[in-house]
């Protein structure tokens, strides 16, 4: 079996979060090596933070949205070297990666989180989750760590939406052959893939409705979009 044509990562056709990585100066990492970097960092943060401030409750869910941040980093990076094909239309390259349309969408997404946990919550009848997980009054280092955490988990989501709207837009676009068809059905898969494994959060908000109805029905959408995507690529190829 022949490998797929990669042609090299240029800057306007490369997700943010790469653009990022392989500006860092003497920087070289695999993928595998970048996901894994990322994932130490963070969980390794968030396991002293843990055993400095006694917070090993809070640490199971920050562990749960570590991996998922890092389940969307190698679903980010496995749709890009998808889109990044000879093959894949120009026009959806550039729609994907150039329009930088997933950083707003983490940005909406990580504004309205952090309204929500830090000023919404708290005026409930509870404690909030805040302060169910942190305690009354939070160290800085762990709403610091927090924050973090949350940003790179809401940059993920957006991307995954985007890539699921985007994907929607290229097969009722572009009629494909069934090789071109292939490469697109696995980008939309991993899409779904990671919004799937979102549901991972699900235990930690299920007391949660508004971040419980947040998370169930972004998953639904990106499923059910990349899933139409899928459909109509798949009827497009077989009628070419």
């Amino acid at each position: 079996m022949s490998r797929e044509s990669t042609p090299p990562v240029e800057y306007g056709e490369a997700w943010v979060y790469e653009s990022i990585v392989g500006a860092i100066p003497g920087l070289d990492l695999s993928t595998r090596a970048a996901v894994a970097v990322q994932f130490l960092l963070f969980e390794g943060a968030l396991l002293v933070l843990a055993a400095v401030y006694d917070l090993w409750a809070a640490a199971l869910a920050g562990t749960a949205a570590v991996l998922v941040a890092a389940a969307g980093s190698v679903a980010m990076l496995t749709i890009a070297r998808l889109a990044r094909r000879a093959d894949a239309p120009q026009a959806y390259r550039q729609l994907l990666f150039g329009s930088s349309i997933e950083v707003v969408l983490g940005v909406v997404a990580f504004v309205a989180l952090v309204t929500y946990l830090f000023v919404v919550d708290p005026r409930g009848p509870g404690a909030g989750l805040i302060a169910s997980l942190l305690g009354p009054q939070p160290p800085a280092p762990v709403v610091f760590l927090t924050l973090l955490i949350l940003w790179d988990l809401c940059y993920r989501i957006g991307t995954g939406w985007w890539a699921s709207v985007v994907a929607l837009w290229r097969s009722l676009r572009y009629t494909v052959d069934p090789q071109e068809s292939s490469a697109h059905r696995r980008a939309d898969l991993a899409t779904m893939a990671f919004g799937l494994l979102q549901l991972g959060l699900v235990p930690f908000v299920r007391d949660e409705w508004f971040l419980l109805v947040a998370v169930v029905g972004h998953v639904l959408a990106v499923v059910l979009v990349s899933a139409l995507a899928i459909l109509i690529a798949d009827r497009s190829a077989r009628n070419a």
